[in-house]
């Protein structure tokens, strides 16, 4: 084990007591619900978490050793899954020019109800919240029958067909709608890269990864293939 690393059976080594870990992972199990109640949805940075461990000490695993004990605990106090997610990279392009490129391999962490599906829809998920759910299921739904990118222009155009204007600043449901696309974005079910090309700069929309995860990726190719089942008798019917 090299100098500076903690076995996390044996905290002697970094000079630092159970009562001390217990302390700190209390503060970062603190923090993660603030953030998540303060911005619903949205993840929290590992930076933002590891700062509540290095500020006052300085061994490097520590942060490490604090997360892992956090996240036993959120799952066996709470039924809370703390999910670490790793920001996806922009398509390689040379052309790409985006703030988050300087951000591609940070990490974020999620809370996520371990309840079976069935039984999260019917206690936990916020009825409420059901339609900007919706919305979010047809953006990436969007993009993913794209192939994974679309352009602004085009993911607008298929937006209006769902009668969502990017101008309008009253929806019923959603309020601004671009403040709404901006924060699916901010919960990283897509993101957004500038991308240089032969008549300018252009916007595109790229999947991220909390819609690259395997069980929001399998929900939405079966809700996608039982649609496609559906209009085939239509169409069949129609031209028969």
């Amino acid at each position: 084990m090299a100098r500076g690393d903690i076995d996390p059976d044996n905290l002697s080594q970094a000079d630092i007591s159970t009562e001390e870990r217990d302390k700190l992972v209390a503060e970062m199990m603190r923090c993660m619900l603030f953030k998540i109640h303060q911005h619903p949805g949205v993840p929290v940075r590992r930076e933002e978490l590891t700062q509540l461990v290095t500020k006052n000490y300085r061994q490097r695993n520590l942060p490490a050793v604090v997360i892992t004990q956090a996240q036993k605990k959120f799952a066996s106090i709470f039924g809370y899954e703390m999910k670490e997610l790793q920001r996806s990279r922009p398509s390689k392009s040379n052309n790409v020019r985006s703030s988050q490129q300087s951000m591609t391999d940070s990490k974020s962490y999620i809370l996520k109800s371990m309840l079976p599906e069935e039984l999260r829809t019917k206690l936990v998920e916020n009825k409420e919240t059901s339609h900007f759910l919706g919305l979010t299921f047809a953006v990436v739904g969007i993009v993913q029958l794209a192939g994974g990118k679309v352009l602004e222009d085009i993911l607008w155009q298929y937006l209006r067909r769902l009668g969502l204007d990017e101008h309008d600043e009253k929806h019923p449901h959603f309020g601004n709608v671009k403040q709404a696309i901006e924060t699916i974005i901010k919960q990283r079910y897509i993101q957004k890269d500038k991308v240089h090309g032969p008549e300018g700069d252009v916007i595109v929309y790229e999947l991220a990864e909390r819609a690259l995860d395997e069980i929001v990726n399998g929900r939405l190719k079966e809700s996608i293939t039982q649609i496609v089942k559906q209009d085939i008798p239509k169409t069949e019917a129609s031209e028969a």
